[in-house]
């Protein structure tokens, strides 16, 4: 089995290519997801923002208000660095739980945001990122309904994206060119590549 890491900056497209991946047979995993599940209500990471932040930060329904969190860490580096403190490891003991759980497929595949960021690219196989072009992904992200101030906020949050090209192993171009047939034929090509550093 060959255990990869997905990463890429917000609003490269990772979640977009990690779906091919799964289309392609590759087992998936979210970090996001897992995330979203930690703040839901009664989650790990719900209890530890109410002990850390506050219950401001925790909705009537005992989740996590995210986008209130959101609000204060993408503005306060100190907040955030608190957040990932307490989040990262929660996060990173159930991903390497998913990694060594059975039944063993040819692939497992985790789509870590903040991989070199969390110092975990040492947990898999090989590390992949998605990359973009700036003006392409402050497009998508306005599309989302941010603003650009907050957009580059957000970005300005991450490494550079040349910083995760240098660590990667491989990086997936998605830019203006990259429709879904060209980025299919990309991670068919990268799984190739995979196979053969790791027969």
């Amino acid at each position: 089995m060959i255990c990869f890491a997905l990463t890429g900056g917000i609003a490269c497209g990772k979640s977009f290519f990690g779906g091919i991946l799964s289309g392609l047979g590759v087992e998936v995993v979210d970090a996001d997801e897992v995330v979203r599940a930690l703040h839901a209500p009664g989650g790990k990471a719900a209890h530890a923002v109410r002990q850390a932040f506050g219950p401001e930060y925790i909705g009537p329904d005992g989740a996590t208000d995210r986008k209130r969190l959101g609000e204060l860490v993408f503005a306060d580096d100190s907040a955030r660095r608190r957040l990932e403190a307490l989040l990262h490891p929660l996060v990173r003991q159930h991903i390497l739980d998913w990694k060594a759980s059975e039944p063993r497929p040819d692939f497992r595949c985790a789509q870590i945001p903040l991989l070199f960021e969390s110092g975990w690219e040492a947990d898999w196989d090989a590390t992949v990122t998605v990359e973009s072009p700036l003006a392409l992904r402050l497009d998508r992200l306005a599309a989302r309904g941010l603003s650009r101030e907050d957009a580059l906020r957000r970005i300005a949050a991450q490494l550079p994206a040349e910083v995760r090209r240098a660590k990667a192993d491989f990086t997936i171009e998605n830019d203006e060119s990259a429709d879904a047939a060209a980025l299919r034929a990309r991670a068919s090509d990268l799984l190739k590549k995979l196979r053969a550093l790791h027969p």
